[in-house]
């Protein structure tokens, strides 16, 4: 039996953002040697130390643990590196088409690269373009690096289909995201199957069915890791909507305006709309989505959402997965090791925010 305090987390951590650097070192070296633009790799290698926690790429070596992994963590690693190239891909291209100011601090790519252009008046569409080139760069280095994971046929062959998987679910929840404009407003269900195929699926549940996978697991693991990772997936937005909106109590996380100024159609927002008045629906409508959106006017659908019960109603979604989670793992009977993990993963994951 492994010792339940055998998966130093902070040490998988180090060792994936090693292997993202030395991939990417050996990219800046291929570029040079070629005559390519070298700001890309550096662009990409900014976006991934600029923060995040790698919860994608450590969920996926608890995975491997949790079915059985042992020995040599090569393979494992290079599958969780790869997750972590493939998220750079997808939150580019988000932040792309929700034209966000900003990520983890720092200006969004396409914003970096229009300010690489200068006074070009075409420097808006051209500097989408070029991070939607970069994004998709990001995706590539991420089928690369997952090739190169040195797996036995059938294992490949399963790792492989979960990847892919993964990738159409990701691009179907984002196409829902973006052409959802013209739904209700209100539609809570609508706003939840966006979150099951954008954030549960690629967040938890597939790294962790990746990990196993490369252990060689059966379907009864990729079952529990199905039951588990929907509805932590989902605590996992709904937590990150509530702060961007809210921030947190102890106030590490600052509210803030980007959803609101983009009007994201979020679950929160969609219980709110359902709960309001005329006179709250009207003030959302005139308020929610406007781009020059200040803290004056956000204090006030704050206060919305408290008064409706949006804002509780949220918080009770979030401990009914949260218990529904915690039972799963109850049941599951992983080993030691890997349930600790897992535990400290699931509380890692509902704060996450970022």
């Amino acid at each position: 039996m492994v010792d339940a305090q055998a998966i130093d987390l902070g040490a998988v951590q180090r060792q994936v953002d090693a292997m993202l650097e030395d991939f990417l070192a050996e990219k800046t070296r291929a570029a040079a040697g070629r005559g390519h633009p070298p700001e890309v790799v550096q662009t990409v290698r900014d976006f991934l130390t600029a923060g995040g926690k790698r919860i994608r790429a450590l969920l996926c070596v608890v995975g491997w643990h949790a079915a059985g992994g042992g020995g040599e963590t090569a393979s494992v690693l290079r599958v969780a590196a790869s997750l972590e190239l493939f998220v750079a891909f997808a939150l580019i291209h988000d932040d792309i088409m929700d034209d966000s100011t900003s990520r983890r601090g720092r200006p969004a790519v396409h914003r970096v690269m229009r300010a690489r252009l200068g006074a070009d008046e075409r420097a808006e569409r051209l500097g989408a373009g070029g991070a939607l080139l970069v994004g998709n760069l990001a995706l590539m280095w991420a089928q690369e690096l997952l090739h190169t994971a040195r797996l036995d046929p059938e294992r490949q062959r399963l790792v492989h289909e979960l990847y892919d998987a993964m990738l159409e679910e990701v691009m179907y929840g984002q196409y829902l995201d973006v052409m959802g404009t013209g739904r209700e407003a209100d539609d809570v269900e609508a706003a939840l199957r966006i979150i099951r195929y954008k954030t549960a699926t690629a967040t938890i549940e597939r790294p962790l069915q990746l990990g196993a996978a490369v252990a060689g697991t059966g379907a009864a693991v990729l079952d529990v890791f199905t039951r588990l990772g929907l509805p932590l997936g989902e605590v996992f937005q709904l937590r990150d909507d509530l702060l961007d909106v809210f921030g947190s109590p102890d106030g590490a996380c600052a509210p803030g305006l980007s959803d609101l100024r983009e009007g994201k159609r979020t679950v929160l927002l969609a219980l709110c709309l359902r709960r309001a008045d005329r006179a709250q629906r009207e003030r959302l409508g005139e308020l929610v989505g406007r781009a020059d959106l200040g803290e004056r006017e956000a204090a006030e659908i704050r206060c919305i959402l408290q008064a409706t019960g949006a804002r509780e109603q949220t918080e009770r979604l979030i401990t009914s997965r949260y218990e529904q989670v915690l039972e799963v793992l109850d049941r599951a009977g992983l080993p030691p090791a890997a349930d600790r993990a897992l535990r400290g993963l699931v509380v890692t994951a509902t704060q996450y925010t970022s």
